[in-house]
């Protein structure tokens, strides 16, 4: 499928499209990939920045980021639905948020990625950091870059 065309990302702002992203996150991690529902939702998301990919009026991802210090971030819980992954609405949604950190002055950006979505992050210019390491069950390893 290619990408469409009329995709945008937006910073989520109301309480509305913070429960759209919510949405995705139960629907990819809990449901698809079998995430428990406890750990899903966390504390920093009430301090995270978040964004949501809409097509259509039609929430289709979404991603967020969190300050780790001074001079980096947290991205993470990027998600896609299934119908539209592989079409570069995850890399826009990616951009997006590290356009962000580094318009706000960070310098760099981490992502804790499943051992699958590996070549994703190396395409947008990260970089494996150590080894793999369990996070929900699922196989994960640190990259980053600098921003």
């Amino acid at each position: 499928m290619a990408k469409p065309s009329r995709l945008k990302v937006i910073a989520i702002e109301t309480p509305a499209d913070m429960q759209r992203a919510y949405a995705i996150r139960r629907r990819v991690f809990i449901e698809e990939q079998r995430v428990p529902e406890e750990i899903e939702v966390d504390a920093y998301d009430s301090r995270a920045f978040h964004a949501l990919a809409i097509l259509d009026g039609n929430p289709i991802g979404c991603g967020r980021m969190v300050e780790q210090g001074a001079s980096e971030v947290k991205i993470g819980r990027m998600a896609v639905i299934r119908d539209f992954r592989k079409t570069g609405v995850g890399a826009d949604i990616l951009r997006f948020l590290v356009d962000r950190a580094r318009i706000r002055g960070f310098r760099r950006a981490i992502v804790h990625a499943q051992v699958t979505a590996e070549g994703f992050y190396l395409k947008e210019g990260f970089i494996a950091v150590g080894g793999v390491f369990d996070e929900a069950g699922i196989a994960h390893r640190r990259m980053e870059r600098d921003l």
